[in-house]
């Protein structure tokens, strides 16, 4: 797995309470966890429509290789708009934090990209294989729409955690990517 780094780590407290920044482990860790090990975890993709109009739809993300992998059907709201917009946020609960992660998506038609992640679907029970440039499956999440589905990796380039339980408090990390 890709040891993705911060370069720049922040704590957002803005009122005082002299909250230390959070070390990004604390988020990275929970995030790379694959669904199966993280009971109730639900992914919120945000993209942009036609005219500046927002939309977000849950997503089945799987961390890999510092990267998040997405799938949608080609005519989806979200796949039609990371077509001509791909700056979109995803956003999850973990167990002590709140993370929205801001940077792009991009479809993936490379056939070992495709293979892995795949198999990684595979893993947590949805039977998913590569063909052709896309993921096919016997079935899916309604939102989906018809398979086969388009494959999106989202690289993040910002991030910023709120804490649910102690320590509370905000931070915002930046990355080169």
């Amino acid at each position: 797995m890709a040891d993705v780094q911060p370069y720049e780590t922040v704590s957002l407290d803005r009122v005082g309470h002299g909250t230390e920044a959070f070390a990004w482990e604390r988020a990275r860790r929970q995030l790379a966890k694959r669904p199966e090990r993280v009971a109730g975890v639900s992914y919120f993709l945000g993209t942009v429509g036609p005219g500046g109009i927002p939309h977000v739809a849950g997503v089945g993300a799987l961390w890999d290789d510092g990267d998040f992998y997405f799938t949608s059907g080609p005519g989806t709201r979200k796949s039609r708009n990371l077509a001509v917009n791909p700056a979109c946020t995803l956003a999850v609960r973990l167990a002590d934090l709140d993370v929205t992660l801001s940077g792009t998506a991009r479809r993936v038609t490379e056939p070992a990209v495709l293979e892995r992640i795949a198999a990684a679907y595979g893993e947590l029970g949805w039977p998913a294989r590569a063909a052709g440039d896309a993921i096919t499956a016997p079935f899916s999440a309604p939102s989906a729409g018809p398979g086969p589905w388009h494959l999106y990796r989202f690289v993040f380039h910002t991030a910023v955690g709120l804490g649910i339980e102690a320590p509370e408090g905000a931070t915002r990390w930046r990355f080169d990517r």
